[in-house]
């Protein structure tokens, strides 16, 4: 085979401790080199970030390694200027703080050619807590994290399941054809989060009619720093979720707008339920993080 059939976006912030390992994890693939390019968007960083991917990419020829800067904050903004440079016909998004298997590439390269039909893709996300995972953690907190494990095997994504935006491939041409991110959702603009970028761009997917898969075998690690988990860190996050929903569903009606602030309520009182569950199962440190993620995202859906 003979050009590029992949093209690997990582958009980074202030990760100048970890998107080293990022971008090794890319340059040690089963794929051979003349297959894939990586394509890194520095958006806005103050810490050494330049600096160590410019050293990388000059130490490494043997991989098309790309660097360049995107000054309009927010991964959206990032992610979709480095979609416009790709020059491959699958668009692979994975995060600074990330970890690609060895044979990542080689296995989303066969997945789209086993599956024609493919439109979409999203792998595992394994949390790599540092030094270790947090005991107040449980599976309702931890896609705050980027956790995410679909399914045990291949299987399509239910109607209002999607993958997250740190393990996500989709075609070139549908990227264009929904125009990228949806830039009203930037994602993190320094401390200000609006979320839910990922839902809104594979919802837009989904409504040309095209099918999204799941691969657990397609993995990435997700570096967590247990000491930056935060009180006010999780609630950035969780509130950053209910701002986007709050923008996504405006977009639409004031009826979604509505149905959601529903659905959250409902959501806030099975917290409840399953803090209750925590502590009479004798993990009551689990319990509070649970209620605190769902009022967190509630205030960012209202707005507070």
């Amino acid at each position: 085979m003979s050009g590029k059939q992949i093209s690997v976006v990582i958009c980074t912030y202030n990760r100048a401790a970890y998107i080293l390992d990022a971008m090794n994890s890319l340059l040690h693939q089963t794929i051979a080199p003349g297959l894939y390019e990586v394509i890194v968007v520095n958006n806005n960083s103050t810490d050494d970030t330049e600096t160590i991917c410019r050293q990388f990419i000059l130490a490494h020829p043997e991989v098309n390694f790309q660097y360049l800067n995107e000054q309009k904050q927010g991964a959206s903004f990032a992610r979709n200027t480095g979609a416009a440079l790709a020059a491959s016909p699958l668009l692979c998004f994975m995060d600074d703080d990330a970890i690609a298997e060895q044979d990542y590439l080689e296995r989303i390269v066969r997945f789209f050619e086993e599956h024609p039909d493919a439109g979409g893709l999203g792998g595992r996300i394994i949390p790599k807590y540092m030094p270790e995972e947090p005991a107040w953690m449980s599976h309702f907190v931890s896609s705050l994290v980027g956790h995410f494990h679909y399914s045990e095997t291949v299987s399509i994504f239910a109607a209002n399941k999607y993958p997250l935006e740190s393990n996500m491939i989709i075609r070139k041409t549908d990227f264009d054809a929904i125009k990228g991110f949806n830039t009203a959702l930037p994602g993190v603009m320094g401390t200000l989060r609006i979320g839910g970028e990922g839902k809104d761009f594979f919802f837009r997917l989904k409504a040309l009619g095209r099918t999204i898969y799941y691969d657990p075998a397609i993995r990435v690690q997700h570096v967590v720093e247990t000491q930056k988990l935060t009180r006010e860190y999780m609630y950035r996050v969780a509130s950053g979720i209910g701002r986007g929903e709050r923008v996504r569903t405006k977009q639409k009606s004031y009826l979604a707008f509505i149905t959601k602030i529903i659905e959250y309520l409902f959501k806030l009182g099975a917290s409840f339920v399953l803090g209750t569950g925590y502590a009479l199962q004798g993990s009551p440190q689990k319990a509070m993080p649970v209620i605190r993620f769902r009022i967190d995202a509630l205030k960012g859906l209202l707005n507070h």
